[in-house]
């Protein structure tokens, strides 16, 4: 979310950083008493049911379009969203904010200027205390948005005080209400008008974001399995309301006054494991037909000349990305504000630095970066492949630094050309107070926003929300995802999870239900599936085969001579492979649904990469040696050695012709 240039998300980084050697932290109070997960409001939908119609209502004025019918739930398609016919769903959404806090940490939360601009939300969407609920959604409709982002802060859930009533003054049936019984009155009221709901874990506590405030991580202040537990909670909560459609798992993870968070280095800092551990528990504990929303790194580093900063947004993906229960839930989000830029925390005063803010970017050089941030990961035949969605930008009505009017302009025409999903930041605001909503209303209820004449906005939001892109039936594409067993297992097969621990002690690693095995590399315990060029390759039937021996090379069939050689049994191929340390320990083959042929070639790559020359996939190995089989090859066996002096990983590959 923003914070006024004035008032900037980062400046105390780089204060709290010079004066942390002489300044204590103040402890967060601690949350209620975390209570056992409720059942879901209402009984949830088998996870096999048919696809759940909805229908957007057509609404008039600026951006107002006629949305089809669309059905639940949704999916990818390489960089598309795709509902459950397969056709085309494009996340046109808006921030519904509120329910995440908007108490700005100091001073009363009772008196409305702490408040960030003065609203007191009072944990709850805003602008229920000004319109009746289906008022707003029929505004909300006339915007052509299709998608709410619906924030919610963790102590939220756990409050159990009900709002004041003048909250919900002009909807007087919410009276009454605890904050998150509000919040499902309004996922149920979204739901039922027509519009996907993307829930958003915003903050911890219940406050305004996104500087030193607290809610740097989603382990500020709680456990991630506190984190997580709340996740399978809101989850199941909502499993059997049709218009939710996704789970974006946390805002902005940034840096603390201390510390960075990272991609990928195993800590409790570890933004990449932390997603992961949350999304696989919510698509195997709570509701797997939800789309998971994973945000790159929003900051790193002190905002000080001459240290290093930056925001890494997606970048890290590039060579570690997410490889999820199911291959088609998986979106990469990030933001964007044009008082921000590559390495500038969108502060002024303390905290800024003389980097370039989005907005002193030309055109051409914007598109570059937005390229280079985020959109390279819809990049087709990666093992990053996904879609972005653009959760947050924005500007105020108010904005008179011609910059930052360029670009908006320049930013929603990329959004436009590019057939961007997005959201703005935010929906609601208060009249005379937040200039940044689409629409504001005073306390009459009269409304004011970008729907009216001499709002500045509305010719780009115009642009963005009516501009032609993809629609209907997209086609299947292969896919490809990466196993990293960097820190520990990587499973992804749920078919294989069922079964147990196939390799005690060893890191294992699996390829999602419906792909195989095509590239490992020498060292690092990295891996590559894919589907391509035989889809689902395995049978109906829950065997498996653990190789580790000989036994299945048969007389004469030596194909890695000198080497030991963990190789299928006939019309078998291989799904995953186990680690002791960097030396193998195990094959993991399961049997195809078709007779595999048994000619092939041994694939070496122990002493430089051997891969298509097309390198299907991306990098999923940076810096280590690779090996991997061509699209219309499966593999059937893995070679290393133990030999004093060679490095006991991956050595070869068999690959053999797909049927």
């Amino acid at each position: 979310m923003p914070i006024s240039p004035a008032a900037p998300r980062l400046a105390f980084a780089a204060a709290g950083f010079l004066l942390a050697v002489t300044t204590a932290t103040t402890a967060l109070a601690a949350p209620p008493p975390h209570p056992a997960p409720a059942p879901a409001r209402i009984a949830a939908a088998p996870p096999h049911s048919g696809p759940a119609p909805a229908r957007s209502a057509a609404g008039a004025g600026a951006g107002a379009t006629d949305q089809a019918t669309w059905y639940a739930p949704l999916s990818t398609r390489g960089r598309y969203i795709v509902d459950a016919h397969g056709d085309r769903f494009r996340l046109k959404g808006a921030n519904w904010d509120g329910a995440q806090g908007s108490w700005t940490g100091s001073g009363s939360a009772d008196d409305p200027a702490n408040h960030h601009a003065g609203q007191d939300s009072h944990g709850i969407p805003l602008g229920l205390d000004r319109a009746p609920l289906s008022r707003l959604l029929a505004d909300f409709h006339a915007l052509g948005v299709n998608t709410i982002r619906l924030p919610f802060s963790n102590e939220m859930i756990h409050s159990a005080a009900p709002v004041p009533d003048g909250a919900v003054a002009a909807n007087p049936q919410l009276r009454g209400r605890t904050p998150l019984e509000i919040y499902d009155a309004v996922v149920d009221a979204l739901s039922g008008s027509g519009f996907a709901v993307v829930l958003n874990n915003h903050t911890n506590t219940s406050r305004w974001c996104c500087g030193i405030d607290g809610n740097e991580r989603w382990n500020s202040g709680q456990t991630t399995g506190r984190w997580a537990d709340d996740w399978v909670f809101m989850a199941r909560r909502y499993a059997s309301v049709p218009g939710v459609v996704g789970a974006d798992l946390y805002n902005e993870v940034r840096r603390d006054v201390l510390d960075d968070p990272n991609w990928g280095l195993g800590d409790g800092h570890d933004w990449y494991d932390a997603a992961r551990l949350a999304a696989d528990r919510i698509l195997t504990e709570a509701n797997p037909r939800l789309l998971v929303v994973i945000e790159g790194i929003n900051w790193t580093g002190v905002p000080v000349d001459g240290l290093p900063h930056g925001r890494p947004v997606l970048t890290p993906a590039r060579t570690l990305s997410h490889t999820l229960v199911d291959s088609h839930k998986l979106v990469y989000s990030a933001h964007f504000y044009g008082y921000t830029g590559p390495h500038h925390s969108g502060a002024t005063g303390i905290g800024e630095t003389h980097d370039a803010r989005y907005q002193d970017l030309s055109r051409t050089d914007l598109a570059a970066a937005l390229d280079d941030e985020a959109f390279f990961v819809e990049e087709t035949g990666r093992h990053y492949t996904a879609p972005v969605w653009v959760s947050e930008f924005g500007i105020g009505s108010n904005e008179t630094n011609a910059a930052a009017r360029t670009w908006f302009g320049n930013v929603t025409d990329y959004f436009a050309d590019h057939d961007a999903d997005f959201a703005f930041w935010p929906l609601v605001g208060f009249e005379g107070h937040d200039d940044w909503a689409l629409l504001r209303y005073d306390t009459a209820g009269h409304r004011f926003g970008i729907l009216d004449a001499g709002d500045w906005r509305a010719t780009a939001w115009q642009h963005l929300t009516t501009a032609p892109g993809s629609t209907g039936a997209v086609a299947s594409v292969p896919v490809w995802r990466m196993l990293a067993t960097d820190h520990g297992d990587a499973v992804a097969s749920l078919r294989v999870r069922a079964t147990g621990d196939w390799d005690p002690g060893a890191h294992k690693a699996a390829c999602p239900d419906g792909s195989r095995l095509a590239g490992l590399s020498h060292t690092g315990g990295r891996g590559l599936c894919t589907d391509t060029g035989a889809g689902d390759l395995r049978a109906a039937d829950a065997r498996q085969t653990v190789v580790t021996d000989e036994r299945h090379v048969p007389a004469g069939g030596d194909w890695a001579s000198g080497y030991t050689k963990y190789q299928c049994p006939a019309d078998e191929f291989l799904i995953g492979y186990s680690l002791r340390g960097a030396r193998v320990s195990a094959a993991l083959c399961v049997p195809a649904r078709t007779a595999l042929p048994g000619t092939g070639r041994t694939v070496w790559f122990d002493r430089s990469d051997n891969r298509p020359a097309d390198a299907a996939g991306g990098d999923f190995a940076y810096g280590q040696y690779k090996g991997q089989c061509a699209a219309g090859e499966y593999a059937a066996g893995i070679a290393f050695t133990t030999r004093v002096g060679a490095r006991p990983g991956p050595a070869a590959l068999l690959c053999r012709t797909l049927p």
